[in-house]
């Protein structure tokens, strides 16, 4: 398992755990949150599936998934993932698919760019894959200026689940 502990200037990124689950319950039941990724609030039955899921990713591929914390006082933000969703998508995503989501109560201040960003260090390091990809629905403009700013750039319009979406990718930084 190559889980690691990533620090920046302001945050601390463990790997998730299950002492994670009331504060991802929260952060998924949160509506604002939500409304681009899931559409909808997550059951805590839901909740509980994905960070099983989440867990394992880190057994079974050797990346996974971060919570994300301010270093000051430990308060949780969300989370940035790198994960193997396996989705049933045309095109198919064949590499390690980035995802971020942080609490709209910590949004707008430069957070979600310092945890991306020390997530893509990793990556760029520890994956063996040329490129990471991410989904983003077309509406989230906020998620598609921060996938732009890290090095991201489109190369589909497509549909997933009945909903709009645009795949991005980025190359491996030498």
């Amino acid at each position: 398992m190559n889980a690691e502990i990533l620090t920046t200037e302001r945050l601390v990124l463990t790997p998730v755990a299950v002492s994670d689950l009331d504060s991802l319950i929260a952060l998924w039941s949160d509506e604002e949150f939500t409304r681009h990724i899931t559409g909808r609030a997550m059951t805590s039955e839901e909740v509980w599936f994905r960070l099983l899921r989440d867990l394992g990713q880190w057994n079974v591929a050797g990346y996974g998934s971060w919570t994300v914390r301010l270093a000051t006082d430990g308060a949780y933000l969300g989370n940035v993932s790198i994960l193997d969703h396996r989705r049933l998508i045309d095109p198919p995503l064949t590499e390690p698919e980035l995802g971020w989501g942080l609490s709209p109560a910590f949004q707008g201040r430069g957070f979600a760019l310092e945890a991306v960003q020390a997530v893509l260090g990793w990556a760029d390091v520890r994956l063996a894959a040329v490129r990471t990809v991410c989904m983003i629905a077309p509406e989230n403009l906020a998620s598609i200026r921060l996938a732009e700013r890290v090095g991201y750039s489109p190369y589909a319009t497509t549909t997933y689940k009945d909903s709009a979406v645009q795949l991005f990718e980025r190359p491996k930084k030498a």
